[in-house]
């Protein structure tokens, strides 16, 4: 048997002890940028290593980085943040979202959509997912739109950028904030602009595993100069950048005591590494796509499923490769046995996809006393009272990998589709 000319391997599964496809190594993530090594000498030299230093007559890393990510998006603000997870709550803060308000998001996300939320003390609100983009659905959204309704968060999840078309003018229509989680699609485009200008704002994580990266870090961005000056002062316990330079040995932040923050800043570090990273960001981005082309066409033809990008999307990122398994060949396969054969197969990681929040064991409001704010605030943000059709089955039947894997070469992706192609040879013995 053969897939496009690439021979399918008949031996035992290698988690049955059997030959496995692969056994050379794999692309190592992160990459340093070459300017990388030399940034973060210069910021230990410095004598500033955060924006809360003294001023050092030269113009800090963050700053630069800022001013670099907002032209990357061709907007006019961005606000460095410490994480993605502190960046979506400066977005929400900023966006007035708070107390007792309802905000609209993905049954299929990270962890950290919903738990932020539950941080600024307001409601989550699951929708659930288109299941091509496995993004959020416009009609569940406008289907779970209330009186109580501040804000819609969407999640640009894996490798897929979501309707913001039908989005848009669901949350134009009644008057609500869309706020964009791009937290997995720093470069992805819809309608030939960069995600995360479409809504009020626009967040991102540079934790590890993403595509652009310092390691941890975050960034809010914006069109908006009321809402850029709202999150300033939320990530600097409540002071912002002055008007004019800092005489040198001066503080760079003012005490406006326009609102109160918390310490939520990104370090020089950071800031300097994610500057030399971001000139790399869209030739891997490339790089990721054609491999995952490649890769989608061998696995359609063995009958697997590639999430799709919404209509309008003019460019994918690849943080995530997600597959939906053959239904015909593969009816009632166990989703972790089908995971740990490929992984087998492969060496390294082949996992399910996120659980869906109203049964992720990762998002549980009651085991924090922070959250017990009453009876009736705890029965609304039990994740539990949400029915969710589409993620429950589409995360039965779908396997993802780490984009890593697609930083190699043709041959790489055909081993990829070779392990999936000896999976499937092989399926009666993973039927639950």
């Amino acid at each position: 048997m053969e897939v496009r000319g690439m021979p399918l391997h008949t031996s035992r599964l290698a988690i049955d002890n059997g030959t496995p496809v692969r056994r050379r190594p794999w692309p190592v993530w992160p990459q340093p940028a070459d300017g990388a090594f030399d940034a973060l000498a210069r910021v230990l030299r410095s004598g500033r290593w955060t924006i809360s230093g003294p001023y050092r007559g030269v113009e800090s890393a963050e700053r630069r980085f800022a001013r670099r990510f907002a032209e990357y998006h061709h907007i006019a603000h961005c606000v460095p943040a410490s994480s993605g997870t502190a960046s979506l709550m400066l977005a929400l803060e900023a966006c007035d979202v708070g107390a007792g308000d309802e905000v609209i998001l993905p049954a299929l996300t990270w962890v950290a959509s919903a738990s932020t939320v539950v941080g600024v003390n307001a409601v989550p609100v699951f929708a659930d997912i288109d299941p091509d983009t496995l993004c959020l659905d416009s009609d569940a959204v406008e289907a779970a739109i209330t009186p109580a309704t501040k804000a819609i968060v969407v999640v640009h999840l894996y490798a897929a950028v979501a309707d913001l078309s039908r989005l848009r003018k669901v949350a134009d229509r009644h008057g609500i904030a869309l706020i964009e989680d791009c937290a997995q699609a720093h470069g992805a485009e819809f309608d030939g602009r960069k995600v995360g200008t479409f809504g009020a704002v626009g967040t991102f994580s540079m934790q590890q595993s993403k595509v652009l990266t310092s390691g941890e870090g975050g960034a809010a961005i914006t069109a908006d100069p009321v809402l850029a000056r709202r999150m300033e002062h939320l990530r600097a316990d409540g002071r912002c950048y002055p008007d004019k330079v800092p005489l040198p040995g001066g503080m760079e932040l003012v005490e406006t005591g326009e609102l109160m923050g918390s310490n939520r800043c990104m370090s020089e570090f950071h800031a300097a590494v994610l500057g030399e990273q971001l000139g790399e960001l869209d030739r891997l981005n490339g790089q990721r796509r054609r491999n995952a082309e490649l890769l989608d066409s061998l696995l359609v033809g063995l009958g697997y499923r590639p999430q799709s990008s919404a209509p309008g999307t003019t460019s994918r990122t690849y943080y995530t490769y997600a597959a939906e398994l053959p239904d015909t060949q593969l009816p009632g396969a166990d989703i972790v046995k089908v995971t740990d054969a490929l992984t087998a197969e492969l060496g390294f990681p082949v996992t399910p996809a996120y659980s869906p929040l109203n049964a992720n064991p990762l998002y549980n409001p009651a085991s924090r006393n922070r959250f017990a704010l009453g009876p009736q605030h705890e029965k609304l943000i039990d994740p539990t009272r949400f029915v969710l059709p589409v993620s429950d089955r589409l995360t039965r039947r779908l396997v993802t990998f780490h984009h890593a894997a697609l930083l190699g070469d043709e041959s790489d992706v055909r081993d990829i589709a070779a392990a999936f192609a000896k999976v499937l040879q092989h399926r009666a013995t993973l039927a639950s």
